[in-house]
């Protein structure tokens, strides 16, 4: 996989807004279509949210990182935050009857419904999504 860019972002709400100058980037890049535009905004987004806010609680002096990587056939983000880490399987489910009105707790479901692929690695830190370009 090849390394097309990194986004390094303080961890402010702000921040994840300069995903969609990333994001337009890549697709002038590759040429995907707006469908799987939206679909990256959508699960990468919270991807970034969920770093910055649950990771690393908005702490100033933590950062949380976006790499994107692509091998021809499909687009992976990086996301690593430097938080203390979650279980992810630990998660409540977000479509249970007791959560539905939640007013969170759905950023990992919505990534697992956009993302060809989800990993969670190093205890929760560092969360891969992948999409298929083809």
């Amino acid at each position: 996989m090849k390394l097309l860019h990194k986004l390094t972002l303080r961890s402010e709400y702000e921040e994840v807004e300069k995903l969609e100058g990333l994001l337009n980037k890549l697709q002038k890049e590759l040429g995907f279509d707006d469908e799987l535009y939206a679909r990256l905004m959508l699960a990468v987004s919270e991807a970034a949210t969920n770093a910055i806010v649950h990771g690393n609680k908005l702490e100033g002096s933590k950062k949380a990182v976006i790499e994107a990587y692509h091998d021809g056939t499909k687009l992976t983000f990086v996301t690593t935050d430097e938080g203390e880490g979650f279980e992810p399987d630990a998660l409540p489910d977000p479509i249970a009857e007791e959560n539905l009105f939640n007013t969170s707790g759905r950023g990992v479901f919505l990534m697992k419904e956009y993302a060809d692929e989800v990993l969670f690695e190093d205890n929760g830190r560092k969360l891969t999504l992948s999409f298929d370009l083809d």
